[in-house]
């Protein structure tokens, strides 16, 4: 495990962002363990986010030329995700979608640079794909290339059927959903940490029920 992701774990807990319980998910199981990158939400946090977002990135390889953010979580993001870019020496524009489209001004349904080439989409999670799906369809709209999906934690959680979230997007469009870590990053985590016994136990039985194979 790259020092970044484990580093994201430990700063996603200091945040409270990721907490350790018990806690019902929208598919009604109970899960040790819950993620809101809502809570990253000041300066300092979105600062700090946005670095792990373009550590991902570039630790990928994926080739991109521009980044989208899916309203309204997504924008910040991008914006975030596109600053922390240009501090590592890639500077690429960035956009994102409104929820309605603007018939005066600038119009349209995108603000900032135009849709052209390879799209990076950048988003929190993925859940029911909603948010994917629509944005893949902007971007195609326009007559540019989605190329992947940057997601801040990938749950690694089977759905209705055997996979997860991610991997059914990646199944449906042909594109990679990256991650700044994984549940098994979380269980590396949980591993290395003193006092971190029980949280480890829960968690690792939560992946053994419910985590997709070969993730």
């Amino acid at each position: 495990m790259t020092n970044f992701r484990q580093d994201f774990i430990r700063f996603a807990v200091q945040q409270k962002v990721l907490c350790f319980g018990e806690f019902k998910t929208k598919a009604g199981r109970l899960s040790p363990y819950f993620f809101n990158a809502g809570l990253f939400n000041d300066g300092a946090s979105l600062r700090n986010l946005s670095q792990f977002y373009a550590q991902a990135i570039l630790a990928s390889g994926v080739p991109f030329d521009m980044l989208f953010g899916p309203a309204y979580k997504g924008i910040a993001l991008a914006a975030g995700t596109a600053i922390a870019l240009a501090e590592q020496g890639s500077n690429v524009p960035y956009c994102y979608n409104r929820k309605e489209a603007k018939d005066h001004g600038e119009g349209g349904s995108t603000v900032g640079a135009p849709l052209h080439g390879r799209v990076l989409i950048i988003d929190d999670v993925i859940s029911a794909g909603t948010s994917v799906r629509e944005s893949i369809a902007l971007i195609r709209a326009a007559g540019a290339q989605p190329c992947g999906v940057v997601i801040a934690l990938d749950r690694q959680e089977r759905g209705q059927g055997e996979l997860s979230a991610a991997q059914e997007a990646q199944s449906s469009y042909g594109i990679p959903v990256l991650s700044i870590a994984t549940l098994d990053d979380l269980l590396a985590y949980l591993h290395s940490e003193a006092g971190m016994v029980q949280n480890l136990a829960a968690v690792q039985h939560y992946r053994d029920r419910y985590g997709v194979k070969n993730a």
